[in-house]
């Protein structure tokens, strides 16, 4: 397999395309090759980069948690201004704008919707839009694959983690989703996708991920190929008083609390729903936090599991699993204070678990007793396949 940014620097055509501009790039730590050489380097060899753009977390990757903001500085090596947009702005302004002519995009994206990395994608097409510079995606494997899931965003419910009318699990790659973009927002965009060769995103065993290339955070608590494809599902824990494990070693792989038993919420859930269990382990565990939510505390909760023999990818559903899991606690604990009340992604007038979701449809399912998993299938089918439907014409592969 080659990645965008490997196919554009094989490229004769597209790097003379490039010649005499000034180029600016959006990277972040994994924004690498095959033999981990980051883009900045490689490009800077082959074209003029006079800029570059870091997304939440820093071209560095250094910031822990969300909210935590980064700076503008100079790169020592390159000596070019390296613009956060997660800092100040999280839309280039019109100084930065003036600092290139066109602009590469090599995120890795983990294929969830709320995953910020996107929305840095949309304002920056955007913004190049309304100014005539010109877009590139590089493109990069989408580590979740295919799978749809999840209830879409529905209109007005726009943030930093809604960028459009797409379900939490959407399915595209980056340079998809850039093409989904400019038709869906109407932009009028110079856009280019330079494609990857040779990515498969139905094959075993890795569903798009090329399990020979090592895997680099792209965030701080993205440290596997594991957490990736559980994302859509644990993603869900920020807006809730419970642990996703930050603080640990495996956060977004496992979720759990402090005062809950989460033996009996496993058993619950597994009379509840054992058809959602299809094809992915969830191991019971214990942790405790070193930061964040249950801090010093011993927690129970469990683990997701994709990397067994058990993984089955096109049936593992971690959005109705977490939900469901939420359902049952729901069900043990009236009282239960299950949602985080603090602001989310700048957002401060909505309830997080909300915004998260794009809406209160998963909420009410959780809070309705009578409610039944069966309702909630339905609910989410009636989202998946119109978007199975609407994504078909985006797909490059």
């Amino acid at each position: 397999m080659k990645l965008g940014v490997e196919v554009l620097l094989s490229s004769a055509p597209l790097l003379k395309s490039l010649k005499g501009k000034r180029v600016g790039l959006v990277c972040h730590p994994a924004s690498v090759d095959e033999n981990l050489q980051h883009s900045l380097d490689l490009l800077s060899k082959k074209i003029k980069l006079s800029c570059a753009f870091g997304p939440q977390h820093g071209v560095r990757g250094d910031k822990q948690d969300n909210m935590i903001e980064s700076p503008d500085f100079i790169d020592p090596i390159h000596k070019i201004p390296v613009f956060s947009l997660y800092g100040e702005v999280r839309r280039p302004t019109a100084k930065m704008m003036d600092s290139f002519d066109v602009v590469l995009f090599d995120l890795q994206d983990l294929g969830c919707r709320i995953y910020t990395f996107i929305t840095t994608l949309l304002y920056v097409m955007e913004e190049c839009a309304k100014l005539g510079k010109g877009v590139i995606v590089l493109d990069r494997p989408n580590p979740a694959g295919r799978p749809i899931e999840g209830f879409k965003m529905l209109p007005g419910w726009e943030s930093f983690v809604g960028a459009a009318p797409i379900p939490m699990r959407h399915g595209l790659t980056v340079g998809e989703l850039a093409l989904y973009f400019k038709d869906f927002y109407k932009m009028n965009l110079d856009l280019k996708v330079v494609k990857m060769k040779g990515y498969a995103p139905d094959k075993k065993p890795g569903f798009g991920w090329d399990l020979s290339r090592p895997w680099v955070n792209p965030s701080p608590n993205a440290a596997s190929l594991n957490m990736a494809r559980a994302y859509s599902g644990t993603v869900l824990i920020e807006g809730t008083t419970l642990s996703e494990a930050r603080g640990t070693t495996r956060a977004l792989e496992i979720i759990g609390a402090s005062d809950i038993d989460f033996s009996e919420v496993l058993k619950r859930m597994k009379k509840k729903a054992p058809q959602w269990f299809k094809g992915v382990v969830l191991r019971e565990c214990y942790f405790e936090p070193t930061f964040h939510k249950h801090v010093g505390k011993l927690c129970h909760g469990f683990q997701f599991h994709t990397d067994s023999k058990a993984y089955k990818h096109d049936q593992f559903k971690p959005f109705r699993l977490t939900a469901l899991m939420l359902k049952v606690i729901r069900e043990m604990h009236p009282d239960y204070p299950i949602y985080r009340d603090f602001a989310y992604e700048y957002v401060k007038d909505r309830l997080a678990f909300d915004v998260i979701n794009g809406g209160p449809a998963l909420r009410e399912w959780i809070e309705d007793s009578k409610a039944t998993p069966k309702d909630l299938d339905k609910a989410l089918a009636v989202d998946e396949k119109s978007w199975a439907k609407e994504r078909k014409k985006y797909l490059l592969y």
